[in-house]
């Protein structure tokens, strides 16, 4: 798992709990008519919003934002030189048994051995491309829908709270449930939004954008080969993608 998001998590959860703690007991702050409100009320009316596979799609793309470690640059740009040295000294055919992790530089690198034109293999490396930040985008959505949600929801919870305690003035038995269904709703929103959606949203467009920028450098690594262009020209243009304190010159 990203170190980050761990710490973050594990921490960020941790000194919260810690508040709950030393002021009374976790007990207090469970409550499940506001857990059913604001939680399953914003899944509900997220799912509104989108259609199901969109919705539960998104999960599964956070589980790989987090649980998947992308190719570093430099490693990327390594393995495109090797490529292109080889493709240099015995042609494209050389290549057919390439070990290649990344499976978008082995798809480009497939449709070279193939005997494909530059412009379809530009064309479908693009189209790839292009889908795929469409499914970023998309699960960004979904979590930023329910970051939104959790607070209006959490809203709606402290309302229904208030018009119970408001209209049963006359129980004093009854004041106490109601008003933990009000602040509590509040809370669980607030929680649900902040340490849970929009993190997750701001980290998934984290990862789309580190995506996007090492496909970008494979399809030039993959448009460089097919021109025959030499390993060391290749290796100059896409250091271009690195930090200058990381490329070769050691510029700053």
């Amino acid at each position: 798992m990203d170190l980050g998001s761990l710490i973050g998590i594990v921490l960020g959860f941790g000194v919260v709990i810690y508040g709950m703690i030393l002021g009374g007991s976790l007990s207090m702050f469970v409550d499940v008519p506001s857990i059913c409100i604001t939680i399953l009320g914003s899944i509900f009316i997220a799912m509104m919003k989108f259609n199901v596979g969109q919705f539960f799609g998104a999960f599964k793309i956070a589980g790989k934002a987090f649980m998947h470690k992308g190719d570093k640059l430099d490693d990327l740009i390594q393995k495109a030189v090797e490529l292109a040295d080889a493709a240099r000294k015995g042609g494209f055919l050389a290549l057919e048994a390439a070990e290649i992790p990344n499976t978008f530089m082995k798809k480009g690198i497939d449709m070279l051995v193939d005997g494909h034109d530059a412009e379809v293999v530009r064309a479908v490396m693009e189209k790839d491309m292009e889908l795929t930040s469409e499914r970023h985008v998309m699960a960004i959505k979904v979590f930023r829908a329910l970051g939104d949600l959790g607070p209006a929801m959490g809203m709606i919870g402290t309302l229904v709270g208030l018009v119970a305690m408001l209209s049963n003035m006359s129980d004093p038995k009854s004041i106490g449930p109601a008003m933990a269904v009000a602040l509590l709703t509040t809370l669980y929103g607030a929680i649900e939004a902040n340490m849970f959606a929009i993190p997750i949203a701001d980290k998934l467009e984290l990862r789309s954008g580190e995506e996007r920028l090492s496909r970008a450098l494979i399809l030039d690594a993959i448009m460089g080969i097919q021109d025959g262009q030499n390993p060391r020209v290749i290796q100059s243009m896409l250091q271009n993608y690195l930090n200058q304190s990381k490329r070769n010159d050691g510029a700053e």
